[in-house]
């Protein structure tokens, strides 16, 4: 990560996204319906991810974490911002890409989403579901199309006689794994998983993380991976960024985010994630309900439920925290981020 006007080397990162936004308007009742409001979804984001990287996006239901990754893969228009990947040797800016010139780029970044089921066509074979990017982008047909997609499949640990069967035969894991193959075909080199092991049963999740790690190593895939279990989110990445309420707030590698968190979300969030020592002592949790990204609060979008907030400083109307990097590699957007730190010993609440 580096600071909006000093941007990473485009050698260096695979995917910049910088000051990304995303807002939906709200429109009032009437035959006019003028706009009355904004949920900022998605306010003012920036990281950098570089190739080879597994690059976790954390936060709470309601974070804008998918709202993101769909706004950076143009499934959504962005309202601002820019979203920089790399292509042939330079950075393109997709958000400011038409959709037909949007087209070649998708064969190079790819989404698995967190559904295992609902993302399938229930009324297509699994061949059919695998293959349709290699037809929509007319990249091959006839026998070489069934070779790649039966190529594809067994690298995802399915059979070749699955090609033939609907997504209801298949368990929730082999669905997920369908889901992997489909995003794998077109050889991308950015995979978006979004949530892609929630939805299943824990013993399962740990055969999809083993699966993406091997496929990552064996096909130099970059992965943004969006998750609200931490202990995934551990296992699988380099790095995190913790998001609140539309903004990140948070950006550390990841053992160093779990000893010693620099945000009070990001101990809220670590306070959340069971142990099963039962001589581990617990961090407090912090009380109160997430701000409502319709009518944020002033300043800090933290400061009602934060422990730290100092009245005059975390809430003074139209001064949000910048995201600074507070050590080497690690960014905070806290007011208080660096006393806190020099008061509890490297960050520890």
């Amino acid at each position: 990560m580096r600071p909006e006007s000093q941007p990473m080397d485009p050698v260096l990162s695979l995917l910049s996204v910088r000051r990304l936004c995303k807002y939906f308007p709200i429109h009032g009742q009437g035959l006019v319906r003028r706009k009355i409001g904004e949920v900022r979804a998605v306010n003012d984001v920036s990281f950098d991810v570089a190739p080879g990287e597994t690059l976790g996006i954390v936060g709470e239901s309601g974070s804008g974490k998918t709202t993101a990754a769909r706004a950076i893969l143009r499934a959504l228009d962005p309202t601002s911002g820019e979203v920089l990947f790399q292509s042939n040797g330079k950075q393109v800016d997709l958000a400011r890409l038409s959709h037909r010139e949007m087209k070649p780029l998708r064969q190079r970044m790819q989404m698995i989403f967190q559904d295992p089921f609902s993302s399938l066509n229930p009324r297509m074979t699994v061949g059919d579901i695998v293959g349709e990017p290699l037809v929509i982008h007319k990249l091959a047909s006839g026998s070489e199309l069934k070779d790649r997609v039966v190529d594809v499949l067994s690298r995802v640990g399915l059979k070749p006689e699955h090609r033939t069967r609907y997504p209801h035969a298949f368990s929730g894991g082999q669905r997920q794994r369908i889901g992997v193959a489909r995003a794998l075909i077109l050889k991308p080199e950015l995979v978006v998983a979004d949530e892609a092991v929630s939805a299943l049963d824990v013993s399962v999740q740990a055969q999809v993380i083993n699966l993406l790690e091997d496929l990552q190593e064996e096909l130099n895939l970059t992965y943004l991976f969006i998750a609200h279990d931490l202990s995934v989110v551990r296992h699988i990445c380099n790095r995190a960024a913790v998001m609140y309420c539309g903004r990140v707030v948070e950006l550390s590698p990841i053992e160093e985010l779990f000893e010693q968190p620099l945000h009070p979300y990001s101990h809220a969030l670590l306070a959340a994630v069971p142990s099963p020592d039962p001589d581990v002592r617990l961090r407090p949790a912090v009380t109160g309900e997430t701000a409502d990204p319709a009518r944020m609060p002033a300043g800090c979008s933290f400061h009602p439920r934060c422990p730290f907030a100092k009245d005059g400083l975390c809430n003074v109307p139209g001064r949000p925290p910048a995201l600074e990097e507070v050590k080497p590699g690690r960014w905070a957007a806290c007011f208080r981020v660096q006393e806190l730190a020099d008061q509890k010993g490297g960050g520890r609440c």
